[in-house]
């Protein structure tokens, strides 16, 4: 099949919604089909298949955008005409100006188009300092529908959270759920700790160091903890809120360390790592988490109402109240002070986690693709 995948946000492997369009692109190009690309990457450019269109210059908004590691794309009609002529289905990733050119251009010329639920309210309205105000958020959703998601034939959903979330505002839709998937990298296979952590309880945590994912609450938490002093916290990503949080650190006087890792590197990290924790706020599925537990690593997660995270733990001993570092501390110490349930819980999240495996997601994803394909074409 001709493919074409219009991603109006794509850059680094550093983020959910990039590592996903990558999973998907590689996965259906192995697959035999041809793929072509629209995004904005510099890097892309003279890389077949893909399309490259200019950055959308946002003026004094560019380094607010920049510093949250995103770059916007300007929409080139004439390179998207050329991406989008002659494809068999066209798939949409973010609900932006790409795919709404895209969404209507499909429409005009009866192409097959579905779209993936990427974008959380939540992730524009926080900026604005709104991500609170319930309007402010639905408007976000009404206008994500009007611009694309009422013009496609099926949306992708990651969880149904998501697509529970959505509906409520917009209405029903024609969805599936399908995880994004974890990357076969990441299994069960145990390590020595490096000779400077091996006294240590090691607590991981990974993510974009920004305000949504509530860090800093992490890192009170262990500031609170019985075991203070035998804890080394792993804050494994990168992102905007780094020095608040570094300031944060040394005020409290944790032992903490800032890092990013490569794929494999981090695979090994989460294995020798002892416990992983999870407070962020809002979240459509957090590959991250999923990561984690398909090594084995018993979680523990915020049970916020705008996370799909919380929706992984097995019961109440991995979950704690959203933003109460008081209560994240209570869980971090029972964890420590049971080192038995916490092996005996680690095989039950490694057998939960079969379902995410990124081979099953992909052959469920291009499933999802052929069958909206043929479904348009016996309409036409």
């Amino acid at each position: 099949m001709k493919i074409t995948i219009v991603c109006d946000v794509l850059g680094k492997e550093n983020n959910g919604t990039t590592i996903a369009a990558m999973n998907l692109i590689r996965s259906l190009k192995e697959k035999g089909h041809d793929v072509k690309v629209v995004c904005n990457d510099k890097d892309k450019k003279n890389l077949e298949g893909y399309y490259v269109v200019p950055e959308l210059n946002l003026l004094f908004l560019n380094p607010i955008v920049h510093r949250n590691g995103v770059t916007l794309s300007k929409l080139d009609k004439k390179i998207l005409n050329e991406a989008l002529h002659n494809a068999d289905l066209v798939h949409l990733l973010i609900p932006l100006s790409l795919s709404h050119y895209a969404a209507k251009y499909c429409k005009r010329n009866k192409i097959p188009l579905t779209a993936s639920f990427h974008a959380q309210a939540e992730n524009v309205t926080s900026h604005l300092f709104l991500k609170n105000f319930k309007p402010a958020n639905d408007m976000v959703y009404k206008y994500f529908y009007r611009r694309v998601y009422r013009y496609v034939d099926a949306i992708h959903y990651p969880t149904q959270f998501i697509r529970d979330v959505f509906e409520s505002i917009v209405g029903k839709t024609n969805g599936v759920v399908i995880s994004n998937g974890v990357n076969q990298i990441y299994h069960y296979d145990p390590c020595e700790k490096p000779d400077s952590l091996k006294d240590k309880f090691v607590i991981l945590n990974v993510g974009r160091y920004c305000s949504e994912k509530n860090q800093s609450v992490l890192i009170k938490a262990i500031d609170q903890s019985k075991y203070k002093d035998m804890i080394h916290l792993i804050l494994a990503g990168a992102g905007p809120d780094k020095n608040r949080l570094m300031h944060l650190v040394k005020k409290t006087k944790i032992d903490c360390e800032f890092n990013f890792f490569k794929r494999e590197d981090l695979a090994k990290v989460i294995n020798y790592s002892d416990l992983y924790c999870h407070p962020a706020e809002i979240e459509i599925e957090s590959i991250s988490c999923i990561e984690a537990i398909s090594c084995g690593l018993v979680p523990i997660v915020a049970n916020s109402k705008k996370c799909a995270t919380k929706y992984f733990a097995l019961d109440d001993k991995s979950l704690f109240i959203n933003k109460d570092s008081t209560d994240l501390a209570k869980k971090i110490d029972y964890w420590i002070e049971h080192p038995e349930e916490k092996k005996e819980y680690s095989n039950k999240y490694r057998n939960n986690s079969f379902v995410f495996d990124l081979k099953v997601c992909m052959d469920k994803m291009e499933e999802f693709l052929l069958n909206n394909y043929k479904r348009k074409k016996v309409k036409k």
